[in-house]
């Protein structure tokens, strides 16, 4: 059976008031999946710079496995402001590495040994990332799971994206103010869980909708059922990487064989543990897996 699950898209440093830490949602997704009997796999580019070479040293040593090209832009910044709630703000450096991921030969072997891929609408901001994410989800075979973690940045975003995504997609992660854009761009209607069966009836790969809504808790929709897990309250250290590590928990889980509901309970644990934690990687306890 495959046992590669690819984190795909922006590779980049976190700049944080308290010193730089890797981050990316790609990055973060893929460690945690590890963390969960999977090989994750990074999926980007970096420079020829410094910052790049640091990337790789820290991936390495966190074991995380990854298939990331150097060219010819400089490796990718976010500069990291946090609320007094510890709720991060960004601002997000244009025309980068990750901007540029080539596609390959090597890209195209492991898209046919992939079990499923995390990908977002941060990295399809340039042509040539989008291009790459689109044809590695081609090639990707009938018995995968593609999920689009839409991570809505700034303005980089569009309806063109967000279309086409989700007509690859079988499961879509977004949060609650993430729905309420994606609502107005595809001419919905109602309350949220309305639009998240919307949005499941109109595309018709996608099989699932997760709807994280911070401290007010999550969903999970089917066409026919509904998961809902309460948010638990802990001292917040940082909310970065949180959303990542419930997406890579609950994937992780449901292809372990867990059933929605007790892969979205785990889900939901892991990343309040992981608000409780500077940065995005923390090595999750025993006990929560």
């Amino acid at each position: 059976m495959k046992n590669i699950i690819v984190g795909m898209g922006e590779a980049l440093w976190d700049c944080l008031p308290a010193g730089r830490q890797l981050g990316g949602a790609t990055s973060n997704f893929a460690y945690h999946v590890g963390q969960f009997g999977w090989k994750g796999m990074v999926v980007s580019a970096i420079g020829n710079d410094a910052l790049g070479d640091e990337i790789l040293e820290r991936l390495a040593e966190k074991n995380l496995d990854h298939r990331i090209a150097r060219v010819p832009f400089p490796t990718g910044t976010v500069q990291v402001t946090l609320s007094g709630e510890g709720i991060p703000a960004y601002e997000i450096c244009e025309n980068v590495a990750w901007d540029n991921i080539p596609w390959s030969d090597e890209l195209e072997a492991l898209a046919k040994e992939t079990r499923a891929v995390c990908f977002g609408s941060l990295a399809q901001r340039s042509a040539v990332s989008r291009n790459t994410i689109l044809r590695f989800l081609g090639t990707m075979g009938h018995d995968t799971e593609r999920i689009f973690d839409i991570n809505l940045r700034q303005s980089f975003y569009s309806l063109e994206v967000i279309e086409e995504s989700l007509n690859r997609a079988t499961i879509l992660k977004i949060n609650d103010e993430e729905i309420e854009v994606v609502k107005a761009l595809l001419q919905l209607e109602g309350e949220p869980e309305a639009v998240c069966r919307q949005i499941i009836e109109r595309y018709d790969s996608l099989k699932m909708v997760i709807l994280t809504c911070g401290a007010s808790g999550s969903y999970v929709f089917t066409s026919d059922k509904t998961s809902y897990v309460a948010t638990p309250k802990v001292s917040v250290a940082d909310t970065v990487g949180a959303g990542d590590s419930f997406t890579a928990t609950f994937v992780a889980q449901y292809l372990n064989g867990l059933s929605i509901e007790e892969a979205h309970k785990k889900a939901v644990a892991v990343s309040a543990f992981v608000c409780t934690q500077k940065g995005a990687m923390p090595v999750i306890p025993e006990e929560l897996k």
